[in-house]
């Protein structure tokens, strides 16, 4: 969704008469995002296939052809010269729909989900964020590597802004953990129980997500009245280019975000992958670390080695310039510019 927000923002800047229309899963969560940034929105029926079970499959099946029917109707009514996606069961029967109307694809993790790979035969011209995705995809030649689309206001503040956003010692390093919207417990629970020894050793903006706040809330209430002021936690943050801009080092899962957004901060990062899906974020992880941007840490091994993984990082200035320099080169800040050109380009309309 995010990826999608910072193309659809690019492609308005430069052509702010575009028609644009979103189309999404009926009930999705994305709707109301999409509504106050203002663009139309429109739902068809939709749903997964894949480890459904025999007895959903065929209601599954069912939706996914509803989902089509109403996808031809919307392309009859808005005539499209493109379609951008990014993703999600619910492009399938769009993309089905569509397959007649230029299709410009977007994957966001190194490796695609089945949905995905799906797309990947019906668009003509396929976007990615690393080079090792062109591997998943038979046909390389329309693969073209754009890096991660980020919204153009993440980068607004400076380093003296966002010390006195959260009342930092600029002196101090400074240590953002994060899991995403919803959280990631694991991590939570890890810091909050090394809670005093990070903070011995650095500030930390602690974005906790919503299902642990009242648990780290009540155990920020605990700490020492000389280590209070080194810590912001919070279950949500809106700013997030405040606490990346702020931030020496981040601790946080290994989403496809953390391919674009570290990258551009050149922040340092000790990444978690989720153990509990497909391995899309230990591909992930497993890309910047290799080029000695992050260093990876089992979720299993969080209690044990979180503390002197984060102190050989926080304590050892040059391995932490390695890391900075080695994010840094990861950064392609024209991604959703390079996205929209291509979409403008497939359209035969002007080029940008």
């Amino acid at each position: 969704m995010y990826p999608a927000l910072a193309v659809h923002a690019a492609l308005k800047s430069r052509h702010p008469s575009v028609e644009t229309l979103w189309v999404g899963g009926e009930g999705g969560m994305e709707e109301d995002l999409v509504k106050r940034a203002g663009i139309p929105y429109r739902s068809v029926p939709a749903a997964g296939v894949h480890g459904v079970g025999l007895r959903a499959l065929p209601g599954s099946l069912a939706k996914l052809a509803r989902g089509a029917v109403e996808s031809r109707r919307i392309l009859h009514e808005f005539k499209p010269d493109a379609l951008f996606f990014t993703g999600g069961y619910v492009a399938a029967p769009m993309a089905v729909a569509g397959r007649n109307v230029p299709i410009v694809l977007y994957v966001p993790d190194i490796e695609p989900g089945l949905a995905l790979k799906f797309l990947g035969y019906f668009a003509d011209v396929i976007t990615v964020t690393a080079p090792d995705s062109r591997k998943f995809f038979p046909r390389p030649e329309r693969v073209v590597l754009t890096g991660y689309p980020l919204r153009a206001d993440l980068k607004a503040w400076s380093r003296e802004e966002v010390h006195q956003r959260f009342g930092f010692d600029p002196a101090i390093p400074t240590l953002l953990v994060t899991g995403g919207s919803k959280g990631a417990r694991s991590i939570n629970m890890a810091v909050l129980k090394h809670l005093n020894e990070l903070l011995e050793m650095a500030q930390v903006i602690h974005i906790t997500g919503s299902l642990d706040w009242e648990t780290v809330e009540s155990g920020a209430r605990q700490l020492p009245e000389s280590l209070k002021q080194r810590y912001q936690a919070m279950p949500y943050l809106h700013e997030m280019g405040a606490a990346l801009a702020a931030a020496d080092l981040v601790l946080s899962r290994a989403g496809a975000s953390t391919l674009g957004e570290y990258p551009l901060f050149g922040l340092p990062a000790v990444l978690v992958p989720y153990p509990y899906a497909w391995r899309y974020q230990k591909v992930n992880a497993d890309y910047l670390a290799e080029r000695n941007a992050a260093v990876i840490l089992q979720d299993e091994l969080l209690n044990e080695q979180l503390l002197p993984v984060i102190k050989d990082i926080l304590t050892n200035e040059h391995k932490r310039d390695a890391m900075r320099a080695a994010m840094q080169s990861l950064s392609q800040p024209r991604a959703a510019d390079e996205i929209a050109s291509q979409l403008v380009k497939l359209a035969g309309v002007v080029t940008l």
